[in-house]
């Protein structure tokens, strides 16, 4: 069964966000946060893991505390598609590179980084244009976190 067959209803959507807030959270204490058995609660997260509703269980890592610091979000055209798959490898395997979107608009990409310093962002910034087909781009430092919540789970139809 696929996701796209799987229809989520309240139960589903009330593990996820307790998954969503701890994901180290065991069967029973979300059974009892939720009013449901344990053995109901596993069977139910089986079933999201299996539709790939759930994909994989991570660790919420402060940047800041790990050296991390500065945060950019930089905007890099290409000058042609072609380019795409060299950039999208590069953009792979950049450690500092947190996240990538290809997007319509004026730019092709938008990267978020977090690095340690002004001088390592120079020098990620400096390989991005050393690649062949990039065009331009653009980069804007962050002040302040306001928000950053990578898993968006849907209000329940009720």
């Amino acid at each position: 069964m696929s996701k796209e067959n799987y229809i989520l209803d309240n139960v589903d959507y009330a593990i996820l966000n307790c998954l969503k807030e701890n994901a180290r959270m065991t069967s029973s204490e979300i059974g009892k946060k939720i009013n449901l058995s344990v053995s109901a609660v596993i069977e139910r997260i089986k079933k999201l893991e299996k539709n790939q509703i759930i994909q994989g269980y991570t660790v919420s890592i402060n940047q800041a505390k790990m050296g991390n610091g500065l945060i950019a979000i930089m905007e890099v055209s290409l000058e042609h598609p072609k380019y795409y798959d060299a950039f999208a490898d590069m953009i792979q395997h950049n450690p500092n590179i947190q996240s990538c979107y290809y997007r319509t608009g004026e730019f092709d990409f938008i990267l978020n980084i977090y690095t340690d310093s002004a001088d390592s962002l120079e020098k990620i910034h400096r390989n991005i244009m050393n690649m062949a087909g990039i065009q331009a781009t653009k980069t804007h430092f962050v002040l302040k976190v306001v928000k950053n919540d990578f898993n968006v789970i849907p209000q329940p139809e009720i």
